[in-house]
Parts: C-alpha cells; sequence; structure tokens
C-alpha cells in the first residue's frame, strides 16, 4: 500500500494504520531526511531477523541502527555520556547516525555487536511514527546494487520494487541521494566513519 503523507503536517489517522503495522511485526518504508529508509519495530526481534535476511545485513559483523523520536528516548537504549549528549544535542535532529554503546534494554540481536546506531531524522513523519509507536524503529536504506538511482527516491517506484515486501510504502515526497554522517561515538574523541549529509561541528 502506497501512502501519501506530508512533512510539515502528517495525518494522525495514516500515522495510527502505519503504526498497527508495525506493530504486527510488518516493514514500513518511509522518507527521512536523507535517504528513504526500511525498517520495523526495532524491539521486535522477528521483524528485525526479516529485515537483515532481507538486506543480507550479518548482525554479528553490521551495525544496526534505530531511530527515535527525541533526545529524551537515547539514553534507554543507548549509554550516552554527558559530553557525547551535548554533541547529539547540537546535531539532532538531522542527518546523523550516532554510533553508542547499547543497554539491556535492546534485545540480543543488538547486543553481538554491542553497538547500535542512533538517529533522530529532521523528517515529522518518521519522528511521528516513532512517537505513536512508542518503541525505536530499526533503520536501514532502501539501496538496490547497480540499480536506476530513481528507484531509492522516488516513492512510487520504490513501492512498485517492495510492495509485496513492505506492509506500507510512505510517498513524503522524493528523496535524497546522500546517506547520514556516521559518528562513533564509543572511544574518547568522536570519529567520522562515514562522511554522509550532516556537517560535524565538534
Amino acid at each position: 500500500m502506497l501512502v501519501k503523507l506530508y512533512n510539515e503536517n502528517p495525518n494522525p489517522r495514516e500515522i495510527e494504520k502505519i503504526v498497527s503495522v508495525l506493530r504486527e511485526g510488518g516493514i514500513v518504508i518511509y522518507p527521512t531526511d536523507t535517504l528513504y529508509g526500511m525498517g520495523c519495530d526495532a524491539l521486535n526481534v522477528r521483524a528485525v531477523e526479516k529485515i537483515c535476511e532481507l538486506k543480507g545485513i550479518n548482525p554479528q559483523k553490521s551495525n544496526l541502527s534505530i531511530i527515535c523520536n527525541d533526545l529524551s528516548d537515547i539514553s534507554e537504549y543507548a549509554k550516552v555520556s554527558t559530553p557525547v549528549f551535548k554533541l547529539m544535542k547540537r546535531h539532532l535532529p538531522g542527518p546523523f547516525t550516532f554510533i553508542l554503546p547499547t543497554t539491556s534494554s535492546l534485545p540480543k540481536i543488538y547486543k553481538n555487536r554491542k553497538t547500535v546506531g542512533i538517529r533522530v531524522p529532521d523528517n515529522n513523519i518518521i519522528r511521528e511514527i516513532v512517537a505513536q509507536l512508542g518503541n525505536p524503529v530499526l533503520n536501514t536504506s532502501v539501496t538496490i546494487e547497480d540499480d536506476e538511482i530513481e528507484y531509492t527516491t522516488d516513492p512510487e517506484l520504490i513501492h512498485e520494487k517492495w510492495e509485496e515486501i513492505a506492509g506500507i510504502v510512505i510517498d513524503g515526497g522524493f528523496g535524497g541521494i546522500e546517506p547520514s554522517t556516521v559518528v562513533d561515538c564509543t572511544s574518547d574523541e568522536p570519529e567520522i566513519i562515514r562522511q554522509g549529509k550532516g556537517v560535524l561541528n565538534l
């Protein structure tokens, strides 16, 4: 199902529909402030495993990322020092993924790596979904190897490609082509491990 939503004012009734798909363990494709994302309820292990399988992600070797609604949610799922919290406060919501040590609130599938990527995108649609769900959303980008760029930016083409897998594809307008900037905050000094759309001000 393709659902049109507007970033300025997402329709609450449509948000409810999307949240119920996530609660049932479904997969949703949604806009962010960077690329279109594919995700599920981050605390639903079966759904997380399904996405990892689909995307060829090995959770023991790859960092999993979650989307939180705001900074106040982060400390439940990741260990955040005061300097890192201040750094995140300056940059979020925004096009960044901060890698942090996990807490015991996340399921075992995240603990293989002992770290988790945290995103708070500057996009009202996905943040409203996360707020209504009450859990973070596992986030992975909609990327297609060796394919036309339109298939990762045009919601109608994304829907065509993924409709059998995703319960809902959200049309939030054309997506970007630049990923988030990934910042590793697991040691004393934050380190940029992928430069993307976000410019980090230390």
